[in-house]
């Protein structure tokens, strides 16, 4: 068999063992790695997860980190906590980036830049198969013989705001920045092409037009007030609409309007004559509109006092949409060009790519490449733009430093916050962003549906993924001691042994929603547990139970304290126990109305999750509603396919 070359015989210097504080066997496998594209990850000595990185030779970038003097820096902190290494070798960069940024995602690995966005995008749906892409005639738009007859939804599609995943039985455009660009929207088109948005259900059975017909902003495709030649022609110029095809819609509709006026059939070129005028006041107000770029992202990024932010705008068939800010997390002394390279790598693996991106850093050329790789679009990356375009950049540019301005401000007011009620409460700790706060609060109706909630309080924001709701259950309804002691035993009895293992945090600061008699509840399941009673702190109501009066209670002897009105600290205990009652009354509520709906009906069905049960509830109002309705009807309810209505059927009768 042949020798295996050392480490120096490859031409890779590894730092010599003497002066470094990595073991043998580690360097040992940085030698050892191919010449070939992967995903590398580091781990430190307790098992976290450090770093996730890419490679196009994992060799050389690994070995990279081990040879180079990168002494105060972020990676230089990293690289001394390394103690274990992980690869995986895959066939292409481009794998090896997809792959790299679901790892960054998924494991929140701790050096890594990472991009946090748990709302999906919004899209415009148009219901039903794609027309023809022939160029259609105009077709007349004059009411069908009969009045009223039986129409087929399918055959008259619908638009509709839509967030979820995308499917090939519908045509969808976007994505679009926010809700509200995607309303904006289905009005424009409403008022143009007098598309419907009424549910199926609805249209099926109506037998008068409804309000949006008399105002203009739908043609009554229900009633047989447009043939179905017409409303596919709408859909049609719809669509070429939304991909930035105005102008040849208005030259047609223009020729088709003086063809009409021709034939003396002035009705109908009125008809169009509106359909023109509504057009261009929509396209004059759109003053961003241009006619040379259809699909475009800008990206803005800006980096200060250890915050970024990448503000993202969004060109959509030819129209501005808007702009959505992020805001990254492990920035530390990352510069504005990894940021934004950070982001795209992250953001386009669940967002489909424009084939145009005007940037306000130069990025790595590799990296859209490999983006152009991935997506099977070519995409083309402009840092210095033009005209139209720099226009675009300069206010995307100026958003990211008003919303980066806006996060250093909001965030300087909470520390502040937090450090004042470490001063009031004499709470020791050295880094203040360590500081862990856990409010509890019951929520209930006459005893109904009674929900404990717990929410936390860490790094001077509230930590929405370690919220928790707790049902009550075996308690005289009403009885809020009884529901304080069952929320906080089952909640701490786990949580201590938690901390035993080094698999949790205890909190520093337990506050109760309640005066003395919460606090004496909460105060015996401290001490059947073990717990320090100096954790505990309830908020009792003032005078008069209004807001700025409130005091607190303390559960090992020491007197009630009054903040202040204006008081930081009191302040800081307002939001977190505000933010706990919320949690619990939404909770509450969700559990009456299905308590009273009989939707838990519809929870022990295979394959009907939260989503379906919401569309299942709305389209026939309610668990009745369902229950009556047959297996078609059932079937029509988007997401619900023949078999699960057969399903639903079954167990609802």
């Amino acid at each position: 068999m042949p020798k295996t070359k050392s480490a120096a015989d490859q031409g890779i210097e590894l730092a010599p063992q003497p002066q470094s504080s990595h073991s043998p066997e580690l360097l040992e496998q940085v030698a050892a790695l191919p010449l070939l594209p992967g995903v590398y990850r580091y781990f430190d000595a307790q098992g976290g997860l450090l770093y996730v990185g890419k490679a196009k030779s994992l060799k050389k970038r690994v070995s990279s980190y081990f040879q180079k003097n990168h002494d105060g820096t972020r990676i230089g902190h990293m690289v001394s906590k390394i103690v274990r290494m992980e690869t995986t070798v895959v066939r292409s960069e481009a794998e090896a980036l997809l792959l790299e940024n679901n790892l960054i995602k998924t494991q929140n690995p701790r050096f890594n830049i990472l991009f946090r966005d748990d709302k999906s995008y919004p899209y415009l749906k148009l219901t039903g198969q794609a027309v023809s892409k022939k160029k259609m005639p105009i077709a007349g738009i004059e009411p069908a013989p009969n009045a009223i007859k039986s129409v087929v939804p399918t055959e008259f599609p619908r638009i509709v705001y839509y967030r979820g995943a995308v499917d090939k039985r519908h045509r969808f455009f976007g994505p679009y920045p926010s809700a509200w660009a995607v309303k904006e929207t289905i009005q424009l088109l409403q008022k143009v092409f007098k598309l419907r948005t009424c549910e199926d259900t609805v249209f099926a059975n109506r037998t008068r037009p409804c309000l949006l017909y008399q105002i203009k902003r739908c043609s009554a495709p229900c009633v047989s007030h447009i043939n179905e030649a017409a409303y596919a022609q709408d859909v049609n110029n719809a669509e070429r609409f939304l991909r930035g095809e105005t102008q040849a819609i208005l030259d047609e509709l223009q020729t088709a309007m003086m063809a009409h006026a021709e034939k003396l059939e002035f009705e109908l070129a009125a008809e169009l004559r509106n359909q023109i005028s509504a057009l261009s006041r929509v396209l004059h107000t759109q003053a961003m509109d241009t006619a040379e770029d259809k699909d475009v992202d800008i990206l803005a990024a800006k980096v200060q006092g250890g915050k970024a932010c990448v503000n993202l705008a969004m060109v959509r068939g030819g129209r501005h949409l808007g702009d959505r800010p992020y805001f990254p997390a492990h920035v530390d002394d990352a510069s504005t060009t990894d940021v934004l390279e950070a982001f795209i790598a992250q953001h386009y693996i669940d967002v489909p790519a424009p084939p145009v991106l005007i940037l306000s850093e130069k990025v790595d050329t590799e990296l859209i490449g490999l983006l152009t790789e991935q997506t099977g679009i070519k995409i083309t990356a402009l840092h210095q733009p033009r005209e139209q375009r720099k226009a675009w950049l300069e206010m995307a540019q100026k958003n990211a430093d008003i919303q980066l301005a806006r996060l250093l401000a909001e965030e300087g007011s909470q520390q502040s916050r937090t450090r004042a009620l470490a001063d009031a409460l004499d709470l020791a700790l050295e880094d203040l962003s360590l500081l862990r706060i856990e409010c509890f609060d019951i929520s209930h109706t006459a005893g109904e549906a009674t929900q404990a909630s717990c929410v936390v309080f860490e790094g001077h924001k509230m930590k929405s993924a370690d919220y928790r709701r707790y049902n009550i259950e075996g308690i005289t309804g009403g009885d809020d001691y009884a529901a304080m002691k069952q929320v906080l035993t089952r909640r701490y009895s786990k949580l201590i042994e938690a901390a035993r293992n080094n698999e949790a945090k205890l909190p520093d600061l337990v506050l109760i929603d309640g005066g003395k008699g919460q606090i004496s509840s909460a105060k015996e399941v401290f001490e059947a547990l073990g717990l320090d009673l100096g954790l505990l702190v309830g908020v009792e109501k003032g005078e008069g139970r209004k807001v700025g009066l409130e005091e607190l209670v303390f559960a090992d002897g020491r007197e009630k304290v009054y903040l202040g009105k204006d008081s930081a600290a009191l302040m800081l205990i307002a939001q977190i126990r505000d933010e706990a009652h919320r949690f619990a009354i939404t909770g509450m509520r969700a559990q009456r109305a299905k308590v009273r709906t009989g939707g838990s009906k519809l929870e022990e069905i295979a394959g009907v999750g939260a989503k379906r049960r919401a569309k299942l509830l709305q389209r026939f109002g309610g668990i009745r509603g369902v229950a009556a309705a047959s297996v078609e009807d059932i079937a029509t309810v988007d997401g619900i396919s023949k078999e699960l209505a057969q399903e639903i059927y079954r167990a609802l009768h």
